[in-house]
């Protein structure tokens, strides 16, 4: 007769498979999620609401797919540095319009804001693969305008986007002048332990002694912390400490694996940033940081680089 233990084990296992096995149907789901609960796809704003100047742009993926973006300037042929802007993993690029604003204003940059495929008006569904591809169509779009100074490209990467624009930055060392990654995961492996604890045991190792059994299960492992040792570019890392979402110390280990091989690492902490307001509990800080590593890392033709140092801005 089995006994009770046996059917429980056997019972709990069971949950542990059909669990394991929702994870990797619907893993992209988890990871992407285009439409915020109550709302839709589309736009529910665009640039002219906040009376910006911006171009509609259309690109093609390496693989074919269709691309929305919005270029928006602070005004004609500026001549300022250039952010190119991936955003986290949930709703789309009009729910950043706001940050974006005060993001043209502090900075006195253009932006362009790219709508990942399956998000906004892109066509596509997504995937670490395409969203790869995705980043690389628009960055090859704005070496190639004439309007703007193509040697002051900057990235900057909040939560997910962050994962996407340090890939970006490995693979183009000659079109990229610098990288900004706020609140961002070392990997979506160790991500999925924080999320659903039971999974550590199964999933991750970033953050812990070695690799899991079913890493291998994870189509997108956006494993950041493999990718900023290899960056040869300044890179600014912004930490909110109250981040709820992910740990304050994967920006820490993020950091840690990058400043080991590039001198050119700074990093900046705000004690209470949440995972998506620490461009605004940051406050005047937070904008002052970027604008010393901009003038330091992305100078305009009349500024000196040698003239900047890190602990202007307090950084470690």
């Amino acid at each position: 007769m089995v006994s009770y233990v046996n059917i429980l084990l056997y019972g709990v296992g069971g949950l542990v498979v059909a669990g394991m096995a929702l994870l990797v149907a619907f893993q992209e789901k988890l990871v992407y999620v285009p439409v915020l609960p109550g709302l839709t796809k589309s736009y529910p704003i665009t640039p002219s609401r906040l009376r910006l100047s911006y171009e509609d742009i259309w690109l093609r993926s390496q693989d074919g797919v269709r691309l929305h973006a919005w270029f928006i300037k602070l005004f004609p042929n500026c001549q300022g540095p250039t952010i190119l802007f991936f955003q986290e993993n949930a709703g789309n690029i009009a729910h950043r319009l706001e940050m974006v604003r005060i993001m043209l204003q502090r900075l006195q940059c253009n932006v362009f804001m790219l709508s990942y495929r399956g998000y906004g008006a892109s066509d596509g569904y997504p995937s670490q693969h395409g969203i790869t591809k995705d980043a690389q169509a628009a960055l090859d779009h704005l070496s190639q305008r004439s309007d703007i100074d193509t040697t002051r490209i900057v990235v900057f990467g909040r939560s997910l986007g962050g994962a996407v624009g340090a890939v970006l930055t490995k693979n183009n060392p000659d079109k990229i002048a610098a990288l900004i990654l706020e609140n961002t995961f070392t990997s979506i492996l160790d991500m999925a332990g924080v999320l659903l604890p039971f999974l550590k045991w199964f999933i991750g190792g970033s953050c812990s002694k070695g690799p899991r059994l079913l890493n291998f299960l994870v189509r997108s492992p956006w494993s950041t912390i493999d990718v900023v040792g290899e960056i040869k570019q300044p890179i600014l890392f912004l930490s909110g400490l109250q981040d709820e979402m992910v740990p304050p110390s994967h920006m820490q280990m993020l950091y840690a694996k990058a400043v080991a091989r590039n001198n050119q690492c700074l990093f900046a902490d705000f004690p209470t940033g949440m995972h998506m307001d620490t461009w605004l509990a940051g406050g005047d800080h937070y904008w002052r940081t970027i604008q010393q590593f901009l003038a330091q890392h992305a100078p305009g033709k009349n500024e000196d680089r040698s003239s900047q140092h890190a602990d202007d801005i307090g950084a470690r």
